[in-house]
């Protein structure tokens, strides 16, 4: 009853790290090209005129990323169900979303390192996104590759956390074993103690 209660709770710690690594994510994409936001995300997100832009790019990536702990959660919560134990269930979750975070962030940067080796001015057009006309259009795509692929990422944290739950339900039931032959060797040993016996000297 009380791992049914956690799961709102659940939800909306997955969301909490979703929206986290959303903001932290921008400020790597930023660095690789301000234009993608400036030019694109600022406008796409209503971004207001005179907001400081790492902060613009953290807040796009909160928006762009809080409800896929949503997604993440209707999946992975449940899923995690099996895990044993009230409290082994919660702080098993709260591992297993760093976990999906993870996975995702390191499948966006090798996106990311694959479009600074394949990603050139040789295969790459012109862009605009409302009137603006990108003046970096090598970086631009290069951020986009990025943000495209932390999708497929979440996808792949997914399977990263369902493969994590696994193992803690596996690791919660062998303690489960250990704790019960532990006490039962612990009776059996007790039970064959020989009667002390007090010897008087006469």
């Amino acid at each position: 009853m009380i791992k049914l209660a956690l799961i709102p709770v659940l939800f909306l710690i997955a969301c909490l790290f979703a929206g986290i690594y959303g903001a932290i994510h921008n400020q790597i994409s930023y660095t690789v090209a301000p234009e993608y936001f400036t030019q694109f995300k600022f406008h796409q997100f209503r971004i207001a005129d005179g907001t400081p832009h790492r902060i613009g790019a953290a807040i796009v990536g909160w928006h762009a990323a809080w409800w896929m702990g949503i997604v993440i959660g209707i999946i992975l919560i449940p899923f995690g169900l099996l895990i044993r134990g009230n409290a082994n269930y919660f702080w098993g979750m709260i591992r297993v979303f760093g976990i999906v975070a993870l996975t995702t962030l390191i499948i966006g940067l090798a996106a990311l390192a694959i479009a600074y080796g394949f990603v050139n001015t040789d295969n790459v057009g012109s862009f605009s996104r409302y009137g603006n006309e990108i003046i970096d259009n090598v970086a631009f795509a290069r951020a986009g590759t990025m943000h495209n692929f932390s999708y497929l990422g979440g996808l792949g944290g997914i399977i990263t956390g369902g493969i994590a739950i696994l193992r803690l339900r596996h690791r919660s039931k062998t303690n489960d074993a250990a704790t019960v032959a532990n006490t039962a060797a612990t009776e059996q040993s007790g039970e064959r103690e020989p009667p002390i016996t007090r010897v008087v000297k006469s």
